[in-house]
This record gives structure tokens, C-alpha cells and sequence, in this order.
């Protein structure tokens, strides 16, 4: 139940404060609501991570821009959760209950995980934000640098919430 409450947490966070903020003119523009969503335990199952992205991205859509936006990229991110942990996998495969952190799973695999998904975020919510191709380089580097700033967030929100936890 409190990770429900976290995602609530953190979309009211990114409406109320962090999409207030907009470095360099808007370039950049760390969209942290999407860390509850990168956090359920490896065996949540593929229908409930889609159901909470949706409402993950319905939350975010009522506080901010166009309808269907963040839904459809929150629904991208948990389509493709599985798929991306399943690619991580070690080989004596991940502890059922146990979910992706820094501190159970190392920097280096959560930075490739976190990563590659929120790039995906990224990439789908600004390429529809646009819907154009002639500005393509300021998108790409739009959606590097916010998706480096939102990783920066994510691991500074873990090591404050638990940042005595280890392996």
C-alpha cells in the first residue's frame, strides 16, 4: 500500500515543484514522478505494473500538459520494465520479492536499468511533445540531458531514503 502512496508522492512532487523547474530554458527538465514506478519488485507482474503506469501517467496528466501524454509514456516504461530486467538478469536470476536499488543490485546495473528507461521515457514523451523532426538534435539533446538529471534525482532520493542499506 505505502508504494501507492509513494507514486502519489512523487507526482504531486513533479507537478507541484520539479516541473516548475526548467534549467537552460526548459533543456532540461527531471521528470522524477517515473522512480516509484522503477522500483516494484522484479516479480510484479506485467499487468499490474501496466495498470499502475497508467495511473501513474492519468495522475500526471491532470496536474499537467495534454491529456494522454505521461500516460502513454509511463505505459511505455512499465511495458517495457520486464523486458529491460529480464535482459540484467544475473545468471542465479533476482530474488523474487526483492526490488531494484542501488544498494541490493550496485550502481553500475541500476544506472544500465534506471538508464535505459528513463531514456525510453524520455525519448516518447518529448518526441510526442514535438511531433516534429526538423528540431531533432535539440530533442536528442533534451532528452539526454533531462534523462541524466532525472537519474541524478532518482539516486540522490535513494540515498536519502535509505542510505544505510547495503547489499
Amino acid at each position: 500500500m505505502m508504494r501507492y502512496v509513494n507514486i502519489f508522492i512523487f507526482v504531486l512532487i513533479q507537478a507541484l515543484i520539479i516541473s516548475r523547474i526548467q534549467l537552460f530554458d526548459g533543456l532540461i527538465i527531471p521528470l522524477l514522478y517515473i522512480f516509484p514506478l522503477l522500483m516494484f519488485p522484479f516479480e510484479t507482474p506485467r499487468w499490474l505494473l501496466l495498470l499502475v503506469g497508467l495511473s501513474t501517467g492519468v495522475l500526471m496528466d491532470l496536474f499537467t500538459g495534454p491529456p494522454g501524454l505521461h500516460t502513454s509514456a509511463c505505459l511505455t516504461l512499465a511495458f517495457f520494465q520486464p523486458i529491460v530486467q529480464k535482459l540484467l538478469s544475473p545468471r542465479e536470476g533476482y530474488d523474487s520479492l526483492q526490488s531494484p536499488t542501488i544498494h541490493k543490485m550496485g550502481i553500475s546495473w541500476y544506472l544500465t536499468y534506471a538508464g535505459f528507461l528513463t531514456f525510453l521515457h524520455h525519448a516518447w514523451l518529448i518526441f510526442l511533445e514535438f511531433l516534429r523532426w526538423d528540431n531533432f538534435l535539440y530533442q536528442l539533446l533534451h532528452i539526454l540531458l533531462s534523462t541524466l538529471a532525472t537519474l541524478l534525482l532518482m539516486i540522490l532520493a535513494q540515498l536519502l531514503i535509505s542510505p544505510n542499506k547495503s547489499k
